[in-house]
């Protein structure tokens, strides 16, 4: 009797170019394929987040067996279903994932490497597969980790990438369980909400991954650097959320973009994958940004956290249009155009003066591309609490950042409907309209559209004032 290889799928739903499978199948042909549902990780209520990744679990199963492979699907305590393979399969002896490097995964799998290697005797291997550079490689000559981008970036350019790798499912022969399939999918559709749809309809799967990276980098890519930042064009990516679920590795994304002719466009998208990295480096190496500021001087910043104000911003009504459409958009989508992520959450952060934890939590819940990483170092940017962060006197104006990226109003048009009437020398600061063009522009400020819900400039004073004095009282305590 040949031995068995266990295939834990987690955040890597693929077959194509994933290292631990790949491992698994060099070590043995009998391979039996796992998903784990984990319970802690499922949120109380349903989340497009969660409705998105799961449909993209199912997607993956049923790729799977189209080619005559079943993902077997377990649901509760992640010791019980090892348990369970063991004695299901005795001469079960290696366990093959691709880690996680930071978080909740990361104590997940030091805790279940110790147990299936003292409780089980199995031999386990962990790959880094989801980012094209461990957390703990790249490091300033002196030993410590990189705190600031720039210099991270020059050092992880001269660094050599690893290549995709060729998968033959072929050679397979599939270890079989006494499961019930019907049980499998019944506990997955139960985690896919309906009212979801339109965050994972037609947009999901290895293959979609594939198409929308052969379609960026064909008709995309050489401009990206100047059109990037515009909302109204569709002109990023939309790649993250396939790296998120792991329908395609970044090491295919890498070596697609490197092998495409040279241009402005590519070596800004290949700075974007450097912070990826970066970001998978500062969550490793700073555990505890999830809970806290980075920066201790920012960890005293008396935030206003007024639920009406953060209800206004959640649901796109702040009555500055650019913020209000890009609320709009996520809402709606389950994605929001990056450079408005930012706008938004220096808002909340500085206009507002509202932890950004609440605007990051906001976010876990609704877009279909969350990365932790990514997520909470960007709010700790936008924050100024963060490492490397925008500094906390330089606030975004979201009147100038919607003239100047959304000039025509073309983007607030489609998500702030309300507007649509008005010219483009108009729509940027709808509460100057009088009244004689309220009534032309068939809109009524304060009634149909909110009034601002905060005086930028005098926000800025109060963010500023708040910074500093968080910086103040840091000192004083040391």
């Amino acid at each position: 009797m040949g031995k068995t290889n266990v295939m834990w799928f987690r955040r890597d739903l693929r077959v194509f170019d994933n290292i631990a499978l790949a491992r698994a199948i060099e070590n043995s042909n009998k391979i039996l394929f796992v998903f784990h549902i984990d319970t802690y990780q499922l949120e109380k209520q349903p989340t497009v987040n969660q409705s998105s990744f799961f449909a993209s679990v199912q997607q993956f199963k049923k790729h799977l067996k189209e080619q005559n492979i079943d993902l077997q699907i377990f649901y509760g305590e992640l010791k019980d279903m090892f348990d369970y393979i063991k004695k299901q399969v005795p001469n079960w002896h290696d366990l093959y994932f691709n880690c996680d490097e930071h978080g909740y995964g990361s104590e997940r799998d030091q805790d279940i490497t110790k147990y299936c290697q003292e409780n089980l005797h199995i031999r386990v291997h962990a790959a880094i597969d989801y980012n094209l550079h461990s957390a703990y490689e790249i490091k300033k000559p002196d030993g410590h980790y990189y705190q600031v981008f720039t210099p991270y970036f020059k050092r992880w350019m001269t660094l050599v990438k690893p290549k995709p790798i060729a998968i033959d499912l072929a050679s397979i022969s599939q270890e079989h369980l006494a499961f019930s399939t019907l049980e499998q999918d019944t506990m997955l559709s139960g985690l896919i909400y309906e009212q979801h749809s339109y965050a994972y309809d037609n947009q999901i799967g290895e293959g979609k991954a594939r198409q929308v990276l052969s379609d960026f980098i064909e008709n995309k890519l050489a401009q990206y650097d100047q059109n990037r930042d515009v909302p109204s064009l569709n002109a990023t990516s939309h790649l993250s959320r396939y790296l998120r679920t792991g329908e395609i590795s970044i090491r295919t994304v890498y070596e697609a973009v490197r092998q495409s002719p040279d241009s402005d466009g590519r070596a800004t998208f290949i700075k974007e994958l450097c912070w990826r990295d970066y970001y998978n480096m500062i969550y490793a190496t700073h555990p505890q940004q999830n809970e806290s500021a980075i920066r201790p001087e920012f960890r005293q910043v008396r935030w206003r956290d007024d639920k009406i104000e953060f209800d206004d911003w959640q649901t796109g009504h702040t009555g500055f249009p650019i913020v209000d459409a890009a609320m709009r958009q996520l809402n709606a989508t389950g994605w929001m155009h990056n450079r408005l992520r930012m706008v938004v959450a220096s808002f909340l952060t500085k206009d507002l003066l509202i932890n950004w934890q609440w605007g990051e939590a906001y976010f876990k819940q609704k877009l279909v591309d969350y990365d932790p990483a990514s997520n909470i170092g960007g709010w700790q940017w936008a924050a100024s609490t963060g490492t490397d962060s925008v500094p906390y006197f330089r606030i975004f104006n979201p009147t100038l950042q919607s003239k100047k990226f959304d000039p025509d109003g073309l983007f607030i048009k489609k998500y702030v409907p309300e507007l649509k009437d008005l010219p483009s020398t108009k729509i940027h600061e709808p509460s100057k309209l009088s009244l004689i063009e309220q009534r032309r522009y068939q809109v009524t400020i304060g009634h149909d559209y909110p009034k601002p819900i905060v005086d930028h400039k005098m926000a800025r004073i109060s963010a500023i004032a708040a910074y500093e004095q968080s910086k103040a009282n840091s000192e004083f305590n040391e």
